[in-house]
């Protein structure tokens, strides 16, 4: 098959630039995509980055510390854009206004006023296509929850639950980054960071809060600078929404809980989704990342959970064997081929599709309720959030 080069920049060449471009070459691995990537362009304040990239991508013609060069490049059509939160509104809308199809980094600006511009550069600019990025549900256990969820077999949903955890920040002496500074991660603190990880697949879902009730926790309220200083850590470490949610179909109330947390114990970078019924229930963790667990019930029967092991049953087929078990670099291959999918085929039925700009406004629209609710004590309805 003869497939179409799309000429890619990036922009920020830290942890996640790094999985874009080992995602670029394996691609061989895909089967049946009439399109690849191809890294053209990188960009970073840190050159040191580079040559890393310069030893194992001989396609790349520009290293540049100002991003403004890729942008100007008529080599590059599409960008991956990984910076700090603070930069996304600037970075982001230079990159639309540039005519630079993008696929950014969550949580699409620092804050609902940030993303409201990008929101609305996109509008100004509908011949650029723009994703949003999060890799988690395109795990075989996530996607068979998704189709249950077109599905709707549950009867009622008693309750859905969705969190994404890690316990790095655990450690007292783990020096303070960007992420845990409010002028580069933002307000939501931990919500920013890893909230639309855990409301990608709800929100798609069309389960969106009425109201939101959050408790928010700062735990590591001070951290070593890495300078020989103690610095104040001001960001929110750990975050609980309670929602109530009406079913977009049914037209009834369930209650659904979203967990983000930096200091869970035990857990790195756990991804989950749980969601019960009165008559069908499923469940999936990235902590048993080949096992998919289902309960059907009917009144008066046994109550037995099933577990299903499912190994490499992506959605875009692979050379890998079934046989074999599905882990984060291939949920990256996976997005990144729904996108490339999405972006070259345009009205093309999408099994699963990356995030969208309406999606990243709802998401600022639960986080900002959730500051409010924390603030005032209080239940915040999202139809008050402005935006």
């Amino acid at each position: 098959m003869n497939k179409r080069k799309i000429r890619f920049g990036i922009i920020g060449c830290g942890l996640m630039g790094r999985e874009f471009a080992v995602a670029s070459a394996r691609w061989p691995a895909l089967l049946d995509l009439d399109v690849k990537p191809e890294i053209v362009g990188i960009c970073d304040l840190n050159e040191s980055l580079f040559d890393w990239y310069l030893d194992n991508f001989d396609s790349i013609k520009i290293a540049t510390t100002d991003y403004h060069e890729l942008l100007a490049s008529k080599d590059i059509e599409f960008i991956y854009c990984a910076v700090p939160h603070n930069l996304h509104e600037k970075f982001y809308i230079d990159i639309i206004k540039a005519g630079k199809h993008l696929l950014g980094e969550k949580p699409f600006g620092i804050d609902l006023n940030a993303n409201k511009k990008i929101l609305e550069a996109i509008e100004e600019n509908p011949d650029v296509f723009v994703r949003c990025s999060s890799e988690f549900p395109f795990y075989p256990g996530a996607h068979k929850i998704q189709k249950f969820i077109e599905q709707n077999p549950w009867g009622k949903i008693i309750h859905v639950n969705a969190s994404f955890l890690h316990s790095s920040d655990i450690n007292y002496d783990k020096p303070i980054n960007w992420k845990r500074m409010i002028e580069m991660n933002g307000e939501y603190g931990c919500m920013g960071d890893l909230g639309m990880h855990a409301l990608h697949i709800p929100i798609r879902a069309g389960w969106i809060p009425k109201t939101v009730y959050a408790s928010l926790s700062n735990i590591v309220t001070e951290r070593p600078d890495g300078k020989g200083n103690i610095v104040p850590c001001e960001t929110w470490d750990n975050a609980i929404l309670q929602c109530v949610v009406e079913h977009p179909q049914d037209k009834y109330d369930f209650p659904m809980t979203i967990k983000t947390y930096r200091i869970a114990p035990g857990e790195t970078d756990t991804w989950s989704i749980e969601i019960l019924g009165t008559k069908f229930s499923a469940r999936f963790s990235t902590k048993y990342p080949k096992t998919l667990q289902t309960m059907k019930y009917e009144n008066g029967g046994k109550q037995e959970w099933c577990s299903e092991d499912l190994g490499y049953d992506s959605v875009y087929k692979t050379i890998t064997g079934g046989i074999f078990e599905f882990g984060f670099t291939d949920a990256i291959l996976q997005m990144w081929a729904a996108l490339l999918d999405e972006f070259s085929n345009p009205g093309k039925e999408m099994p699963y599709g990356c995030i969208r700009p309406d999606e990243t406004r709802i998401q600022h629209k639960i986080l900002t309720a959730a500051l409010e609710s924390h603030k005032n004590k209080k239940i915040v309805e999202l139809k008050t959030i402005d935006g």
